[in-house]
């Protein structure tokens, strides 16, 4: 193992910087988000569409809808979602959409006070 040392002043800098942009990344907000690049989870999607988990799996399956798989849960975009419902592979409506999206801002909104805090 090796051993660095540095002046004390050098590390107080040094850390004062890394701290400037832990902040930074935490408060940063996009200035435009484009909605239809947001990825949900699986959980809302079934949750806002009122679908099943199995429906939902149905069409992962079949390939019907794409989806990333991250740490063991699935994330869709709601570009995807959009183009699930208007080709009329869920019944579902465009106000069980708009509750997602909202929701999910939502939760994104809290998310963010949370780490701030």
């Amino acid at each position: 193992m090796e051993v660095i040392t540095i002046e004390s002043k050098a590390f107080k800098d040094l850390l004062e910087k890394v701290n400037t942009i832990a902040k930074f990344v935490v408060n940063y907000q996009p200035d435009e988000v484009n909605e239809e690049e947001t990825w949900v989870d699986g959980y809302e999607v079934c949750t806002f569409l009122k679908i099943s988990e199995r429906t939902l799996q149905r069409l992962r399956t079949n390939g019907l809808i794409s989806y990333s798989i991250i740490s063991g849960k699935t994330y869709y975009t709601i570009a995807e979602v959009k183009r699930m419902l208007n080709e009329r592979l869920v019944k579902s409506n465009q106000e069980a959409l708009n509750n997602l999206i909202d929701s999910h801002k939502t939760y994104v909104e809290q998310r963010r006070n949370t780490r701030t805090n």
